[in-house]
């Protein structure tokens, strides 16, 4: 028997498209809570929905522990939990159920996420009896102690949670959030299967990549983005906290590469610099990619990145037009665009773009100008998505009344523009298309062009890679082509967007 078990709903195979990238990460979120409880005395599973089959794997695990409360915590630092996809949820209510079908209706079920947030009485009426709201470790422990000590506190006395009463849903006071990340113990990964992990990444890529945040949160005020958990709030763990944490999983588990999840990388000041100066007296220098902000890539910094081992930046470019940007509330400038990528080049930094279609307002010179804006910086790759309205956030309120019944994309490849734009939902999707088979056939041409001038460094790799760009030649005509027959304006989308702030 244990005390907790607790699990989320991310299950992998759920998104065909991340599926075939095979990139699994760990549920970092989860893995926190989890060494929390640990840490306060309570024996605790997990289940890891990552790589399982479907919600039924967790059946015989529930058999066999029986545990005194189960706790679905989905993992606020990976980018597909925070879509909120409805696959997954459909997977949560699914695993509710199969909780209380085998521990019995007096066991507790709580949720905590994105999603159980923004839709707490949907996750009431499938059988949750608890939610928490923000910052979730802290919460968790009292509620935990509270239902299982029979400690004598009541319900209504714990900070951050909600939970059914009376036909509606009771929300206690909120709770504030821990500004001293280094107070909490590093993720129980030696709760997760992490063999399966590194034999999925070796197969695919011949590497393994393994996650950790220095951050939770952002203060930025980018008008499309949902932060339902932490808001605008952003604190940071010490440097020295984090290292220690690198050297901890290189010396057991021997990652090739980290990802640094966090939602925006670096932005107290001196944090970079200080971070590169102690990764390298440890010997913990390791290949990184992390997200970041071009307004804070300053020289300064991106030398500090390249002295701590980084070799890719993601930054959220969104859009080469500037009144797009302005309309996004983005606070950054195509030209800081233009810099970010010139600088992380010269630094020996693969520098990549998120790209963002069908914005309110965007037209065709605006597309354009983001296109160009690839063709100018050369990213090393691009990541592209559509316009995807979730509540709580401003573009939401906007055009909440031109939604349908649909409210959440199934999975991450699902691109539906759900509210009236400039085209039709298939003209992004066709796009989308386009401009990644462009992109390719660019980076299949830079890379003829060097083995040209530079034979000395062909490799076989490089022979199928222009080989395949090659064959993708007709299959572009034909895409472009389609596009332009997509290309009617949507004529429910007929004024000129005006940003509301």
């Amino acid at each position: 028997m244990a005390d907790i078990l607790i699990a989320h709903s991310f299950f992998l195979r759920f998104d065909p498209k991340q599926w075939r990238t095979m990139q699994p990460y760990a549920p970092l979120g989860t893995l926190y809570a989890a060494a929390y409880l640990r840490q306060r005395g309570y024996e605790t599973a997990v289940f890891d929905s990552m790589l399982a089959s479907g919600p039924h794997d967790l059946a015989p695990l529930l058999q066999k522990l029986r545990p005194r409360a189960v706790v679905f915590y989905e993992d606020s630092f990976n980018w597909l939990s925070k879509m909120c996809l409805s696959r997954m949820r459909a997977a949560c209510f699914e695993m509710i159920k199969l909780a209380k079908k085998i521990c019995g209706s007096s066991v507790p079920v709580i949720v905590s996420g994105s999603d159980p947030t923004d839709h707490q009485q949907l996750y009431f009426e499938h059988g949750a009896d608890f939610a928490i709201i923000g910052e979730g470790e802290m919460t968790l422990s009292e509620l935990i102690e509270t239902l299982l000590e029979k400690s004598g506190r009541k319900l209504n006395e714990i900070p951050g949670i909600a939970f059914p009463q009376n036909g509606t849903v009771y929300k206690t006071s909120p709770r504030g959030f821990q500004k001293e990340l280094d107070v909490f113990p590093f993720p129980a990964w030696n709760l997760l299967e992490v063999e399966k992990y590194r034999a999925a990444w070796r197969k695919k890529h011949g590497y393994y990549s393994l996650n950790l945040v220095t951050t939770r949160g952002c203060p930025f005020h980018c008008n499309w983005c949902a932060k339902p958990i932490y808001g605008d709030r952003y604190n940071s763990r010490s440097p020295e906290n984090v290292v220690a944490e690198m050297l901890w999983l290189r010396q057991n588990f021997q990652p090739d590469h980290f990802w640094f999840a966090d939602d925006i990388f670096g932005l107290k000041p001196g944090w970079v610099e200080k971070f590169g100066e102690t990764a390298q007296a440890a010997g913990a220098v390791t290949p990184f990619k992390i997200q970041a902000r071009v307004d804070l890539l300053h020289e300064e910094a991106v030398a500090g990145l390249k002295k701590a081992g980084c070799k890719t930046v993601w930054v959220g470019a969104e859009s080469g037009s500037q009144k797009i940007l302005d309309a996004m509330d983005k606070g950054t400038t195509v030209e800081q665009i233009y810099a970010t990528a010139e600088s992380l080049r010269r630094h020996g930094i693969e520098a990549c773009f998120f790209l963002q279609f069908g914005y309110p307002g965007e037209t065709d010179d605006d597309i354009e100008k983001t296109l160009k804006m690839v063709r100018d910086c050369q990213p090393d790759d691009i990541g592209i998505s559509v316009s995807y309205p979730l509540p709580g956030t401003r573009f939401y309120e906007r055009v909440k009344n031109e939604m349908g019944d649909k409210r959440n994309w199934v999975d991450s490849n699902d691109l539906d523009l759900m509210f009236s734009g400039h085209y039709q939902p298939e003209f992004y999707r066709q796009l989308h298309r386009v401009v990644h088979q462009e992109f390719r056939l660019r980076k299949a041409a830079l890379l003829f062009s060097d083995l040209w001038r530079h034979p000395s460094q062909f490799r076989l790799g490089n022979l199928r890679r222009m080989i395949a760009a090659s064959a993708r030649l007709p299959l572009l005509y034909w895409e472009q082509t389609r596009l332009r027959q997509l290309k009617m304006p949507n004529q429910k989308c007929c004024e000129e967007f005006t940003p509301v702030h």
